[in-house]
C-alpha cells in the first residue's frame, strides 16, 4: 500500500541503497535480482511506508522511561498505590534526592481527584517529589519540593498558569497547572547518562511499531535538545529521522551558529515554532493581542508555526492569528498547524479550511481517552471532537501524532480510534466521524510528511523516496474494524536497512 494516489499498490519494491528504486509486479523480479540482492518475502502481509509521528515529545518519553510509572495503565488504582510506589522509590534514594512519578490521571483513580502535597508528604517526606499529570498540563509538587522551586502562599500564579489553593488558607495544595516552563527553570534535570538510558528504550520502542520518522513540537525546545538529538545521532542511539521545532523563546534567540549539523537533514532538522495557547488562568494566553504578535513575527520570518489549541476558544485564536499575518503578509502554501484541534464545530473548520492550515491531531485519544470523553463532556462538544471526516471533507489536511508521553507511541491504536471510533472498552465515541483505513493510514504517512514539507523524500512508496519501510503482521485491509488496533509491525526498514526484526 504505497499511499501515493497515482500509483497505490503493488506486488513488488524495489530497494537500491537508501531509495525507492520501483514499485512494480513480481514478474520483473529478475531485473531487481543480483548476486547481492536481499529478497524479502512478505508472505502476502501489508507493506506500507514507514509511519511518521507527527507530534511526539522525545526528551519527555526518554524520561518518563525511566521515572516512576503511575498511570492507568500500570497497577495503580488510587492515590494510595500512587503513594505505595512512591514510598518503595524513597526505600532506594538518599534522602534529599529528587522523585519523579508520571501518568496519573484522577478520572482512573478510586479517589476521583488530583493528589495533595498531604498525600506526597505522606509517602515521601524526606524526598522532593514531582508527579505528573497523564496530559503533562498538571503537576503535583510536596511540601520539599514546593519549597525548592520557590512556591508559597505568597506566590502570584505565573501568566497563564495556576496555583491550585485551599479555599480556606490559601495555601498551595501542591497541585500546579501548567507550570511546565517555570518548574524547569528551578528543578534539577536528570543525569544525561539516565536520559540516555531512557533513549535507548524509546529508541527501541520506535523502531517496534515502525515509526520512522518523528516531528517533536515541544514548546521548550532549543539549543540543548538540538545537541542532545544530534549525539543521540551520532552515537546511533536514535534512529528515527527527527524534525524538531524551536519554542518561541528559543525562536526569538535563534542563531544558526547554534544547531550546527554534521549529521544531515534527513537525519536532523528544525521544523518551525511551538506556539502554546492555553487557558488554565481563565483567560487565553498569550493575550490575543501578543499571540497575533507572535505568529505574525514567526510568519514574516518565512517559518512555519504550530499552534497547541484544543477547545474552540484557542482554535479561533489561532485562526485569527493566522488571518492578520496572512493579510499582513500573504504567502501561499504556509502550512501553519493546529495541534490537537480537539474539539472543532463547524465553523471553525471551515475557518481552518480557508487558511489553508494543517491539522495534527492524536485519534489514539479516542481509544485510551474515550471513556472518559464519553462521562464528562457535554453532548455539543462529543459531536465536534476530534471530527476528523469533517475535517478531511472541508479540504484540510490531517496528520496525526501519539502526543507521546501524554499516551502510548502505537500507530494501530490511533489507526482504530481515527476509523472504528471506539474507546478501548469498546463504547462508540461520535462515531459518525470515522473514516477510511486508507485514510486513517494517509494521516500517519503522506500527511504527516506534508505537515513538515518533506512529502518530496518520505511518506509515500515511490520511486526516488527514501526507502522507510513497515512490514505488517497481517494482510491489514482484511482485519475487522475493531481489531485494527491488534496489528503488529513484523519488520522495520530505515534507508534501506533493516532495524527491526521478529
Amino acid at each position: 500500500m504505497t499511499m501515493d494516489p497515482i500509483d497505490p499498490q503493488g506486488d513488488l519494491v524495489a530497494v537500491r541503497g537508501n531509495q525507492i528504486a520501483a514499485v512494480t509486479g513480481p514478474e520483473r523480479l529478475s531485473e531487481f535480482k543480483g548476486a547481492s540482492t536481499t529478497l524479502i518475502d512478505c508472505g502476502g502481509h501489508s507493506v506500507l511506508p514507514g509511519f511518521i509521528d507527527a507530534h511526539c515529545h522525545i526528551h519527555a518519553l526518554a524520561e518518563r522511561l525511566i521515572t516512576i510509572g503511575v498511570g492507568p495503565r500500570s497497577s495503580v488504582r488510587s492515590i494510595r498505590d500512587i503513594q505505595a510506589a512512591l514510598r518503595q522509590a524513597a526505600q532506594r534514594h538518599a534522602p534529599g534526592s529528587w522523585l519523579r512519578a508520571h501518568g496519573y490521571d484522577e478520572f482512573f483513580l478510586e479517589e476521583k481527584r488530583h493528589p495533595t502535597r498531604e498525600d506526597l508528604d505522606a509517602a515521601a517526606p524526606l524526598h522532593p517529589v514531582t508527579l505528573t499529570h497523564r496530559s503533562g498540563h498538571a503537576r503535583v509538587l510536596n511540601t520539599l519540593a514546593l519549597r525548592h522551586v520557590g512556591i508559597s502562599i505568597e506566590t502570584p500564579d505565573p501568566e497563564g498558569a495556576l496555583i491550585d489553593r485551599h479555599h480556606e488558607t490559601g495555601e498551595p495544595t501542591g497541585l500546579l497547572f501548567d507550570m511546565g516552563s517555570f518548574l524547569a527553570k528551578r528543578t534539577p534535570r536528570l543525569d544525561d547518562t539516565h536520559v540516555e538510558a531512557g533513549m535507548r528504550l524509546a529508541n527501541r520502542e520506535f523502531l517496534s511499531l515502525g515509526i520512522t520518522s518523528i516531528q517533536d513540537p515541544s514548546p521548550g525546545n532549543g539549543r540543548s535538545q538540538w545537541q542532545r538529538f544530534r549525539r543521540w545521532k551520532e552515537t546511533g542511539i536514535l534512529h528515527p529521522r527527527i524534525a524538531m521545532m524551536l519554542g518561541w523563546e528559543d525562536f526569538l534567540a535563534f542563531s544558526v551558529d547554534d544547531f550546527s549539523n554534521p549529521v544531515g537533514e534527513e537525519q536532523l532538522r528544525l521544523a518551525g515554532v511551538k506556539v502554546l495557547i492555553g487557558e488554565a488562568s481563565g483567560r487565553l494566553h498569550p493575550a490575543p493581542a501578543a499571540l497575533n504578535d507572535i505568529v505574525r513575527a514567526i510568519h514574516q520570518a518565512g517559518w512555519q508555526v504550530a499552534l497547541h489549541a484544543i477547545e474552540e476558544p484557542t482554535i479561533e485564536a489561532a485562526c485569527r492569528a493566522i488571518e492578520q499575518a496572512l493579510e499582513t503578509f500573504p504567502r501561499p502554501d504556509h502550512r501553519h498547524r493546529i495541534e490537537h484541534c480537539s474539539v472543532c464545530p463547524p465553523a471553525l473548520r471551515r475557518r481552518l479550511a480557508a487558511l489553508g492550515t494543517l491539522v495534527v491531531t492524536q485519534p489514539s485519544f479516542l481509544y485510551y481517552n474515550g471513556e472518559r470523553y464519553l462521562k464528562t463532556l457535554p453532548a455539543e462538544h462529543l459531536a465536534n471532537l476530534y471530527p476528523i471526516a469533517a475535517l478531511l471533507s472541508a479540504g484540510i489536511t490531517v496528520a496525526a501524532g501519539s502526543d507521546s508521553p501524554v499516551a502510548p507511541l502505537n500507530p494501530f491504536k490511533a489507526i482504530s480510534g481515527a476509523v472504528s471510533r471506539r474507546a478501548e472498552t469498546g463504547a462508540p465515541v461520535a462515531p459518525e466521524q470515522g473514516i477510511a483505513l486508507d485514510a486513517a493510514l494517509r494521516m500517519y504517512t503522506a500527511s504527516a510528511a506534508r505537515a513538515t514539507f518533506e512529502e518530496g523524500s518520505k511518506g509515500t512508496i515511490t520511486p526516488g523516496k527514501r526507502a522507510d519501510l513497515i512490514v505488517l503482521d497481517r494482510d491489514v485491509t482484511r482485519v475487522p474494524q475493531d481489531d485494527l488496533g491488534d496489528v503488529e509491525v513484523e519488520m522495520t526498514i530505515l534507508d534501506g536497512r533493516i532495524v527491526w526484526d521478529t
